[in-house]
């Protein structure tokens, strides 16, 4: 059971509420699901949230692998449940390496990510565990502006 009432077709929707779910249904998602039933109370909420997300994850800069690396990255650094199982099929589909995907659940460091990986992985966690970023590090790995902002973004949306 939700802790906050879902707002779906079977229930009573505003005209507002309708436009944004039907935005999202019919867009790249395909389907109106998680947070987002939630958020349909605030339809102006729920309209710029899933356009954030869809940027982030349709129109990201960083290729899907990277995009979903981030993100479970950050659904195991929060433990947040809902994200790391939708997301962790998005990753496999991504080909994002089991053993990858294995050791992020377990909160290491990927012991055989590719070097855009362990940068996307590095990035986030010393954000997180330092809250500051310095120019070796980004020297270091090897992440553009554009990129390290996308990966930065998509760590903080989801």
């Amino acid at each position: 059971m939700p802790r906050i009432p879902f707002v779906t077709p079977d229930t009573a929707m505003t005209p507002e509420q309708r436009k944004v779910y039907d935005a999202v249904a019919s867009g790249p998602r395909g389907i109106v699901q998680g947070p987002l039933l939630a958020a349909l109370h605030r339809p102006e909420l729920a309209d710029k949230w899933q356009q954030l997300g869809e940027l982030l994850r349709y129109r990201t800069t960083l290729p899907a692998r990277l995009s979903e690396i981030a993100i479970l990255v950050t659904a195991q650094r929060w433990r947040c449940q809902l994200e790391w199982h939708l997301h962790e099929g998005f990753a496999l589909a991504a080909q994002v390496p089991r053993a990858v995907i294995d050791d992020i659940h377990a909160g290491r460091r990927p012991a055989n990510a590719d070097t855009d990986a362990l940068a996307v992985y590095d990035a986030l966690e010393s954000q997180r565990f330092r809250g500051v970023r310095s120019a070796a590090d980004l020297a270091r790995q090897l992440i553009n502006g554009d990129r390290y902002a996308m990966v930065a973004a998509t760590g903080g949306h989801f």
